[in-house]
């Protein structure tokens, strides 16, 4: 496997669900998606590597939604409603986790993230992955 391992810690906003993960490329691999799904979502995610979460309290009040395909499996915490991980269609032994559940990190740190093009998914057009295009950040306060 290349690049940098990072374990780290996270959870939901009620605190209800704790993990822990192990990032297949520290967070160089953030990223949206532009599907229909994670339009609405909006969350950015990194990359995890294989078997690399694990929950460490609250694995009993996760649920999960699945659509289309039904091969991804997007998880989210039933009392806050928070998504946290998703099992990635594009390889369903992968996962990609929420950055704003990683304890100490928001997706406003990135002033550029890459978007997928989802809406256009390989799996469906058989071609590799695209760029939809890139969100900018710009941070307007003062720290």
């Amino acid at each position: 496997m290349t690049g940098i391992m990072n374990n780290r810690t996270g959870g939901c906003h009620c605190g209800a669900v704790r993990f822990e993960v192990t990032l297949s490329d520290d967070l160089k691999s953030v990223r949206r998606c532009n599907c229909s799904y994670c339009r609405m979502r909006g969350s950015v995610v990194a990359a995890v590597a294989q078997d690399g979460i694990n929950i460490l309290q609250g694995n009993d009040i996760l649920t999960s939604y699945r659509f289309n395909t039904r091969k991804a499996q997007h998880f989210f915490c039933s009392r806050c409603g928070i998504h946290t991980h998703h099992q990635r269609r594009s390889d369903p032994n992968r996962h990609a986790v929420n950055v704003a559940c990683l304890d100490g990190v928001s997706p406003f740190d990135f002033p550029e993230v890459p978007v997928m093009d989802g809406a256009n998914h390989p799996n469906d057009t058989g071609k590799p992955a695209q760029l939809a295009g890139t969100l900018h950040f710009e941070s307007t306060s003062k720290r």
